[in-house]
Parts: structure tokens; C-alpha cells; sequence
């Protein structure tokens, strides 16, 4: 995962993914956010279709929470190396 090259909502790995797996991602997701304003209070994994973990996130995929991740981490990081 990088916030320079973002996840499709396609992308085969995030089959690979389980339930418990995206909602440790979402609580991160939780505390990174909350760093930086970011407030989530209402992402929740919903229910596994077709092999792939859904996100009740607005209309959002899993690969949202993902790269929203990523791109928190990467700003996290680029802010402690200032």
C-alpha cells in the first residue's frame, strides 16, 4: 500500500483481505484520522459479496479506506521528518 500509487476498487489482492483485516484498518484509519481532524465515526465493514469485505462508507469500496490510509500514514510520516 502507497499513498503515491492508489488501490483500484478491483484490484484482486483486496480479495485477500477478511473482515477482521478491514476493520483493524478502520480502526486505524480511526486514530490516524482523529490526528488530523479526521472524524469516522460511522465506518463499519458491512458484509463479504463475491469474495470481497464491503465498507459502509458512503457509497465507498474498501479500497477507499485503503488509500485514505495510506495517505494519512505517508502524511504522518512526512510531518515527523520535518
Amino acid at each position: 500500500m502507497s499513498a503515491l500509487q492508489p488501490v483500484e476498487p478491483a484490484d484482486p489482492g483486496i480479495r485477500l483481505l477478511t473482515e477482521r483485516q478491514v476493520a483493524e484498518m478502520i480502526t486505524e484509519l480511526r486514530s490516524l484520522g482523529k490526528e488530523f481532524g479526521i472524524l469516522l465515526p460511522s465506518v463499519t465493514t458491512h458484509s463479504i459479496v463475491d469474495g470481497r469485505v464491503l465498507v459502509s462508507f458512503g457509497n465507498g469500496p474498501t479500497s477507499t479506506v485503503i488509500n485514505l490510509l495510506a495517505l494519512l500514514r505517508h502524511y504522518k510520516q512526512a510531518k515527523g521528518s520535518s
